[in-house]
């Protein structure tokens, strides 16, 4: 059984985001980049998969320009059995990546697509969805545990009033969340090994993949600077600053 799993290069997540001062979006110049977190836990999943023997294979796959193979060969040093590097310089909208990564779904006759819920990038928390639809196979999304067993998956999802256990037919799309699991630190050995491995490239064309009409940013704002607390010495003091802001 084949799984796969997408890989997005996001700003790192300990970064402090900076708008450009034009407003065209945030710096990423000298910014350092990573693996999306709920990706690193979609690859984790998987590997525990195949080390349970439920899965056989995991193909890592990621869209994006030459700086994107970093993030692949962390997806290796993890230990996805293979990569793909589908090459586009352009910004990559959800509904393209959505498309390209259900072609290689189908190219490599893969049954399962696991992915992280959202990139913490633009937390459009769509692509995997989108996936499930344009191949019309089951989705399990929000992904708190997962169980594979045959040609089922069980997955216990998080929810707004708690937890929900899905089964799902396969070949199947599932999220991860955040709770999913805990990624295990990558070692020295892994990485190493990891850089000899080849990676297959391909592209949007090869993949006979239309990119999506682009969704234009207009603006980038950072949010208000939070204003300065006010004390207050009574009761009476407080309910009249709140009157006084709208809040009371």
């Amino acid at each position: 059984m084949k799984a796969i799993v997408s890989v997005k290069r996001v700003v790192d997540y300990n970064v402090r985001i900076q708008v450009k001062p034009d407003g065209s979006g945030v710096v990423t110049d000298g910014v350092k980049m990573s693996m999306n977190p709920f990706d690193e836990i979609a690859m984790e999943e998987a590997v525990r998969l195949k080390e349970k023997g439920k899965i056989t294979e995991i193909i890592a796959v990621t869209i994006g320009g030459a700086k994107n193979e970093e993030t692949l060969r962390t997806a290796l040093a993890f230990g996805a059995t293979k990569a793909i590097h589908i090459k586009d310089e352009g910004e990559v909208q959800p509904l393209t990546a959505a498309r390209a990564l259900a072609a290689v779904f189908k190219k490599e006759g893969a049954s399962l697509l696991i992915a992280g819920k959202q990139a913490i990038d633009d937390d459009a928390n769509q692509t995997g969805q989108m996936v499930a639809a344009l191949l019309d196979i089951a989705q399990a999304t929000f992904a708190g545990k997962v169980d594979v067993d045959g040609n089922k998956a069980t997955v216990v999802r998080e929810v707004d009033a708690g937890l929900e256990t899905l089964e799902v037919d396969l070949p199947a799309v599932i999220t991860a969340d955040l709770r999913l699991n805990e990624p295990r630190y990558l070692k020295l050995p892994d990485i190493m090994k990891a850089k000899r491995i080849p990676i297959e490239a391909t592209t949007l064309a090869d993949l006979g993949v239309t990119a999506a009409a682009a969704v234009k940013t207009v603006k980038t704002v950072p949010p208000p600077s939070r204003s300065k607390g006010v004390m207050v010495k009574t009761v009476d003091d407080l309910v009249a600053a709140l009157k006084a802001k709208g809040l009371a």
